[in-house]
Order: structure tokens, then C-alpha cells, then sequence
């Protein structure tokens, strides 16, 4: 028979908050777990399969060590979703809405209690909308990330600027094209700081909405209660950056905010679309600024990612997919997230308007347009568009003959870009750059790959740049 004691519980706790720090107990454990024991074994509730492998890989052996410590025998650790917690973990996502600030203004504190109750436990239910609140937003969380190799070192720097701020890089740059999950990271980050951290004053704005505030103050003269404002926070997180670029007089007052913060070792986080010293329109001053603490990229999701996201998306609605739909979708639609949250939608909907159970063939009708749209996206002209604009290439340079070193290698990354991106086979891709043969294109491919492990910097004519920056240039030039 499984037991459990107040007594015991309240020490375990205490035990695990000992090994791991207080700040990470209340994130991970306090609402999100259900500890049970019997004889050799101690069995940890938790609401979700993220919480089931993120716990068991990160705090397997301080449970062990502490479940020891306080029961007085070795204990085996089993992690294992609790149904409780599983349907208010659900409730929570269905329910919890916070309301969006009026236009111009930063998140209120209000916002942020109701966004740090979401990050991990089931929350009393929606902040109060003021009289002037226009729309509700749902606000993201880390525990909802689905993670994969796109994304997996954007994720783990989130989640350790919530666990350990103090130890985390500052500033944290979290760059990508549209739909990688930059704003959720943003979001979970926000959530998870109001609630490990309730004394700390988080602000989370748009560039956008920066923007306005600085316009308004210079306009009525309030610089004083702006700077104030936006130097006092405890951390600052500002979604899209990117928007400030043709903006002088609004990226200098940011640049002093940014410095006036990072003096006082407060907390700063930003998202853009691009890795800081690609971003030609931004000041060298403030891009060398963004890069002084880390910059981790988001792509597009590989083809495991966009299965793990459709599975994790599916789950949520009343209408369950199966999972020969999920594949299908997973193969056909390469975008970004939305446009799987889009092909979940259109399935369950055309199901809904024609009366029909979801199967393949459903799938196949409900999603063709989209699927022809996915299918359709990059060519392997964008490809070699893309290449051209981003390196500063005269068109048709791809196709010619050169060997110089200024052609041979933007050919050779855009060969590597085209089977990335493209469902064009390597004898096609051959012919399209300059007629070369199958096994060309296939050396150029697993040439720019081992650059990619191996961290090369290129050389192109007059200069060399690393490998890693001209690929995420020409991918932003492509996917824009």
C-alpha cells in the first residue's frame, strides 16, 4: 500500500529544496508534483510528460539523495503523470486568460501575477479586465514548449534565466524567423520570473510598444517618470527588437536603458529576428551590446520537431487526430508553427462542416491549399535569390563557371540551403547551379555541413565571416 505523511512530505520538500535551491523547488515541484512511497520506491506525480522527463533528467538523483536522507532507506525515484494533476494542469490551459494592456503601455503587475500562476500551477482563474482593455491574450509557458534540435539551447537558456537568474547570461538574445517560438520563450520567461521571483518588478514589452511610451514622453516632456519606468524594473524583456532599427532617436534611448540596467546587474532579455550582428539597421554600439552575454538562434521545426508539436497541439482540442493525420501533417506542411497550428484547425473543422470522421483522406482535402502553399514556398530561384541579395551577388553568378572563392562558396552554401529547404533532388540542385552533376552537389552539401560542426570561418574574396553567420544571413533573407 502507497502512503504518504504530512510530516514526511513537508521534510522532503524541504530536502529537495536543500539540493536543488529554493527559487527551483517552487518552479518545478511545489504545485507541480505528488510524492507517494512504499518500501524502496518513492513514486513523483507530475502534471505532464515535459514535467516526466525535464524532472527525471535534471533532479533524478537530488529526489534520490534527499528521499534517502528523509525516510531513512535507499529509495528508487519513479516519475510518472499523476491524472490529477494531468486534468488541472489541462483546466489551467483552458481556462487562464490574461487581459492585453491598453496600446502604448507596458504588461501591468496585475498581468504578471495572472501569467505566473499559468508557467506551471493550475491558477484561481482570470485577472480582472480593466474598463479600457481591448482583447484578451493568452500567455504562453515554458512547460508547453515542445523542444527539438531547432530549438534546445534557446529552451535551456530560458529555463535558466527563470531557475537561476543571478547565474544566467545577461543579456539573453533569443533570434529567429517568424513562428520558431521566440515570443513563447519571452512569455514563459516573464511567467516564470513573476512567480520564483514575487518581489521583482518584470516588465515585458513590444519594441513596438517601447516605441510609443518614448514618443508620448518626448512629446509631453515626461522623459523623468519614462526613464524611471523602464531603468528601475528588476528585468526587462522586449519582444521583436528588431522593429527599433530605422529608428535613431528611440534605439539611443534603449541603448542607454539597456546600459543604465546592465550596470545595476538587472536582467535583460530580448527577442529578434536575426542574430544582433547580422541586423545590418541596428547601431554598431547596441549590437555589440546584444552579444555581450549569449545568443541562441531558433529555426524552423525538422520533421521530429513538427511531429512532437502537432502531437502536443493536437492534445488540446475535443477532436483527437489520429496519428496517421499527424504524420501526414508533419511531412507535408514545413513552415513554422502557426502553420501547424493552422492544418490542425482546418482538419478539425472541415470534420466538423461535413460530418465526417478525421481520417487520411479527410486530412488530404481538408489541408490541400495549404499543403500546395508549404509545398511551394522555397524554389530552388528563392534559394538562389536569397544567396545573391544576402552576399551582395550579381544575379546569375550561382550558375557561372567561376571557381574563385567569392562564387564557389556562396554556390556550395546554397546547394546545402537548397536540400535544407527544398524537396529538390541533388541532380536537380546540380543543374540548377551551374550544371554540375549529382555527386557535386552532394560534396557541396557535406562540405558546408562540416564547416557547419566544425565553426569554419569562410573565406569570400575580400573577407571571411563564420560559417554559422553567412547560413543564418541567407536564412533570413529566404525565409522573410
Amino acid at each position: 500500500m502507497t502512503t504518504s505523511d504530512h510530516g514526511v512530505l513537508a521534510a522532503l520538500g524541504q530536502a529537495i529544496a536543500e539540493r536543488i535551491g529554493e527559487p527551483r523547488y517552487r518552479f518545478w515541484f511545489a504545485a507541480n508534483t505528488k510524492f507517494a512511497w512504499e518500501d524502496d520506491r518513492l513514486v513523483v506525480g507530475v502534471p505532464n510528460h515535459f514535467f516526466q522527463e525535464w524532472l527525471e533528467k535534471t533532479f533524478a538523483e537530488a529526489v534520490r539523495a534527499a528521499a534517502g536522507a528523509v525516510l531513512g532507506r535507499p529509495m528508487k525515484v519513479q516519475f510518472t503523470i499523476d491524472p490529477e494533476l494531468f486534468q488541472a494542469h489541462r483546466r489551467a490551459q483552458a481556462q487562464v486568460k490574461a487581459p492585453a494592456p491598453p496600446d502604448g503601455l507596458s504588461r501591468t503587475d496585475a498581468e504578471g501575477s495572472a501569467v505566473a500562476s499559468q508557467v506551471s500551477a493550475p491558477a484561481a482563474g482570470p485577472a480582472a479586465a480593466g474598463p479600457r482593455a481591448k482583447r484578451t491574450r493568452r500567455w504562453h509557458r515554458l512547460s508547453d514548449f515542445v523542444v527539438g534540435p531547432c530549438n534546445r539551447m534557446g529552451q535551456a537558456a530560458a529555463v535558466s534565466t527563470v531557475e537561476a537568474p543571478g547565474e544566467a547570461a545577461n543579456p539573453l538574445v533569443l533570434y529567429g524567423p517568424v513562428g520558431t517560438g521566440k515570443t513563447h520563450l519571452l512569455e514563459g520567461i516573464y511567467g516564470g520570473l513573476r512567480k520564483t521571483h514575487p518581489d521583482w518588478r518584470v516588465l515585458f514589452v513590444t519594441s513596438e510598444e517601447f516605441t510609443n511610451r518614448f514618443v508620448q514622453a518626448r512629446r509631453l516632456g515626461k522623459f523623468s517618470s519614462f526613464r524611471k519606468h523602464f531603468r528601475e524594473c528588476d528585468a526587462l524583456l522586449i519582444d521583436d527588437l528588431q522593429f527599433l532599427a530605422g529608428k535613431p532617436a528611440t534605439e539611443e534611448e534603449f541603448l542607454h536603458t539597456f546600459d543604465a540596467l546592465q550596470v545595476d546587474g538587472r536582467l535583460v532579455v530580448i527577442t529578434a529576428d536575426c542574430h544582433p550582428k547580422l541586423a545590418g539597421d541596428f547601431s554598431p554600439l547596441l549590437a555589440d551590446r546584444l552579444v555581450g552575454g549569449a545568443a541562441w538562434g531558433l529555426t524552423p521545426p525538422d520533421r521530429e520537431t513538427r511531429l512532437s508539436i502537432l502531437r502536443h497541439k493536437a492534445a488540446r482540442g475535443e477532436l483527437p487526430l489520429p496519428e496517421p493525420v499527424l504524420d501526414f501533417l508533419a511531412d507535408q506542411l514545413r513552415g513554422n508553427v502557426r502553420e501547424l497550428e493552422g492544418g490542425i484547425h482546418s482538419v478539425r473543422h472541415y470534420s466538423q462542416v461535413t460530418g465526417r470522421a478525421i481520417d487520411l483522406d479527410l486530412a488530404r482535402q481538408a489541408v490541400g491549399d495549404l499543403v500546395r502553399h508549404a509545398a511551394a514556398v522555397v524554389r530552388l530561384p528563392d534559394v538562389d535569390q536569397a544567396v545573391c541579395r544576402a552576399l551582395r551577388l550579381d544575379r546569375g553568378a550561382l550558375q557561372s563557371t567561376q571557381r574563385a572563392w567569392a562564387v564557389s562558396h556562396p554556390r556550395m552554401i546554397a546547394i546545402y540551403l537548397a536540400r535544407k529547404h527544398t524537396a529538390a533532388a541533388y541532380s536537380e540542385i546540380g543543374r540548377h547551379f551551374g550544371g554540375r552533376n549529382h555527386s557535386t552537389a552532394v560534396a557541396a552539401e557535406k562540405k558546408v555541413r562540416q564547416w557547419l560542426r566544425d565553426g569554419t570561418v569562410v573565406p569570400l574574396g575580400n573577407q571571411s565571416r563564420p560559417i554559422r553567420d553567412l547560413v543564418e544571413l541567407i536564412e533570413r533573407e529566404l525565409l522573410r
